[in-house]
């Protein structure tokens, strides 16, 4: 049986003066990457905290996502000494 791996994400969120920032960090032991999300409001809409949050978020977690997808290609780079395409 295969060991357990747990890697985690964290968010921090700070807002100012209508604009959102996310700070996604993923600590996978020997892989470190951060994804940063930007989310404002536009002056025509309600200010609604949360929703500035969820968009700046799902930034950020993007930004990670590709991010992982392009630290994948380069370590199956590494070993095969071919070019890797790595769809997701």
């Amino acid at each position: 049986m295969q060991a357990l791996k747990r890697w985690s994400v964290a968010i921090e969120i700070d807002e100012h003066d209508g604009r959102t920032r996310a700070v996604a960090r993923l600590d996978a032991g020997a892989t470190e990457l951060t994804g940063v999300g930007l989310a404002r409001c536009s002056p025509e809409d309600r200010d609604v905290p949360q929703i500035g949050d969820e968009l700046a978020v799902a930034r950020a977690l993007s930004e990670l996502s590709h991010k992982l997808v392009d630290a994948t290609a380069s370590d199956i780079e590494q070993i095969t000494h071919q070019p890797a395409h790595v769809r997701i």
